[in-house]
């Protein structure tokens, strides 16, 4: 069902700084900011030849990134994002096979443009799954 990993997503306590080493320190290709008010988040893709880092900051107080932030001040792994070519079908085998899908479980639009949905971690080892639908 799964394809190729589209994403490894990082929050951050600081977008600019994060940024900033990619670019610098790693010599990465780093990409502007991008408020996603649907998510509650800033993020920041850097582009890899293999895949992409995205970077997450919260945008607004309710943001979903705070929580995270406040358990890890100094940031780390938030979720892994695998492609899928059909999100629909996949979350409907997903939950047939016992799987939480967050939210209402119906796709909402991501930072690329496309439908993603978000699995719980507590059914994949602890890891919050991203799907985004290509």
């Amino acid at each position: 069902m799964i394809g190729r990993l589209n994403h490894v997503a990082i929050a951050v306590p600081d977008l600019e700084a994060a940024a900033a080493q990619y670019a610098g320190t790693l010599g990465a290709d780093v990409g502007a900011p991008q408020d996603e008010p649907d998510h509650g988040v800033t993020v920041v893709f850097i582009n890899l030849p293999n895949t992409k880092i995205e970077l997450l900051y919260p945008l607004g107080e309710d943001s979903p990134i705070n929580g995270f932030l406040e358990k890890n001040p100094s940031g780390g792994i938030h979720h892994m994002c695998y492609e899928v070519d059909d999100i629909l079908a996949a979350r409907d085998k997903l939950k047939e096979e016992g799987a939480r899908v967050l939210g209402s479980g119906e796709p909402k639009i991501g930072a690329h443009g496309k439908p993603v949905l978000f699995l719980h971690p507590k059914d994949f080892n602890g890891c919050l799954i991203e799907l985004e639908q290509v």
